[in-house]
């Protein structure tokens, strides 16, 4: 990056120079800042020289933040200023995401000039599990990925989790949003549990990193709730996958107790906080 003068930061975008460090800085809390990390390894369109900016100073990068439909933050406290007034140039975000102080401190700077929100997540429980804390649980359902005349039913449950976490529905432009999910399963990052020769639990896998992979939209039929079958059925799915990552990571709302406790009988802990701001 270019020499900056003692106590100035500097925001820029991602070079071929400050790549490694942004990564480097993201890895310090690797499941708040999966979503960054993601983009600078794995989609080059966005990453270097485009929508991922980094802030440095005379002490080496203080923050790093990916801006388009969403605005992703990850800043230290003195970063957070020379951030706000550049991401402020930008314009379509739909959402602010990222670890809560620092969208809070964001939002102080940013939110006369950014509108008033749609909905606010204040506090989201960031939450990893590894083999070691993992519950392994008995063969009480069988998982695999999702497979393609399965999309109906899994894009049904994606949508489901959405409304009832975002409280919007994503099928209002329904053929983007099947496509995604079509897609998704084709790539093998959808998941489901059987029991019965019925399809009972749905995940997939979100962004990853050389540090961890964030699992989403984690849903379970209402009328097959309360019969151990998520409980098994995400165990079961974490167990494979933590054969080709170290650790996995979610995020969940404070107020959802029930997906809270889920998770911790599988062996999720508490890593951190999130907040989202929606428009």
């Amino acid at each position: 990056m270019r020499s900056i003068p003692n106590n100035a930061l500097h925001v820029e975008p991602i070079s071929q120079a400050s790549l490694r460090p942004a990564l480097d800085y993201l890895a310090r809390s690797p499941y708040l800042n999966v979503f960054i990390s993601h983009v600078l390894l794995h989609d080059s369109a966005s990453s270097v020289g485009k929508n991922v900016v980094a802030i440095a100073g005379e002490r080496g990068i203080e923050g790093v933040a990916y801006y388009g439909r969403q605005l992703v933050i990850a800043a230290e406290p003195i970063a957070v200023a020379p951030l706000a007034a550049y991401l402020l140039r930008q314009s379509g975000t739909s959402m602010i995401v990222g670890p809560r102080e620092t969208v809070r401190e964001f939002w102080k700077i940013a939110g006369r000039r950014m509108g008033r929100p749609r909905l606010v997540r204040d506090r989201q429980l960031v939450m990893m599990v590894d083999s070691s804390r993992l519950c392994r649980s008995g063969p009480l359902v069988e998982v695999r990925h999702a497979e393609m005349d399965e999309w109906r039913a899994v894009a049904e449950s994606s949508a489901s989790m959405i409304r009832q976490e975002l409280e919007y529905d994503p099928r209002r432009n329904s053929a983007n949003f099947n496509m995604t999910i079509r897609e998704m399963i084709e790539r093998r990052l959808w998941w489901v549990g059987i029991a019965g020769g019925r399809l009972c639990f749905f995940c997939n896998i979100g962004p990853w990193s050389e540090q961890t992979a964030q699992l989403q939209g984690i849903w379970t039929p209402s009328e097959l709730r309360g019969q151990g079958l998520a409980t098994a059925s995400l165990a079961a799915i974490c167990d494979r996958l933590l054969e080709i990552t170290p650790t996995l990571s979610l995020y969940v709302n404070d107020f959802n107790d029930a997906a809270i406790a889920l998770y911790h009988r599988v062996g999720f802990e508490h890593a951190g906080d999130f907040q989202t701001i929606l428009f």
